[in-house]
């Protein structure tokens, strides 16, 4: 008898738990982590990744499985320029970065996975335009004002702790400067990130 109320139990338990997700709920949180740039897009023009950081605030909005976290971090990206006459150069660039993240989430009893996918605005706030490169000519990366990327990625919650995987696949079209030469490009990067969620 003891068994049977103790599974009981457990089984209520887990489905009070499951049907919480399918209420509307709120969560408001921060996060910090570091990203990995690169470059794609022209096959005069290749990269080498370099760290960078990011840190900011997010807020997610779920109800029936199913989630919009909106974001706001700051965030910096470095990545090594080579060119096809072996030219090298070292870019790097900080942005406020808005991502407008869709989803589902799975789980249970304070732990669960998530998935989602959605545009990126990113606002440039500091960046190296005009340097040299390792053969000492003057070059240049316009890196635009505002740029637009698409995100996909997935997360695991554990109580308050959230640790997420991403990519974002860089859309705006960059300009590299070598003399004469215009060559185009765009800015993707991995990222890896660890949040904590207040409420």
């Amino acid at each position: 008898m003891k068994k049977l109320i103790l599974t009981l139990s457990i089984v209520s338990l887990f489905a009070f738990k499951s049907q919480a997700q399918l209420l509307p709920k709120f969560q408001f949180g921060i996060k910090a982590g570091a990203n990995l740039t690169s470059l794609s897009g022209s096959s005069s023009l290749s990269s080498d990744n370099r760290a960078g950081y990011l840190g900011g605030f997010f807020a997610r909005f779920g109800a029936l499985g199913f989630n919009f976290q909106p974001e706001l971090y700051l965030t910096s990206k470095n990545v090594d320029i080579n060119t096809s006459n072996n030219a090298s150069t070292k870019a790097k660039f900080t942005s406020v970065d808005v991502p407008l993240l869709f989803g589902g989430k799975v789980g249970a009893l304070g732990f669960g996975g998530r998935f989602y996918t959605g545009p990126l605005l990113s606002f440039a706030i500091n960046k190296d335009k005009n340097f040299f490169n390792a053969a000492g000519q003057a070059v240049k990366f316009d890196y635009k004002d505002s740029n637009f990327a698409w995100t996909v990625g997935a997360g695991v919650d554990i109580q308050k702790i959230s640790i997420d995987l991403r990519y974002e696949a860089g859309l705006s079209k960059q300009t590299y400067i070598d003399g004469s030469t215009n060559i185009k490009t765009r800015v993707s990067l991995f990222n890896l990130s660890l949040g904590y969620s207040f409420l």
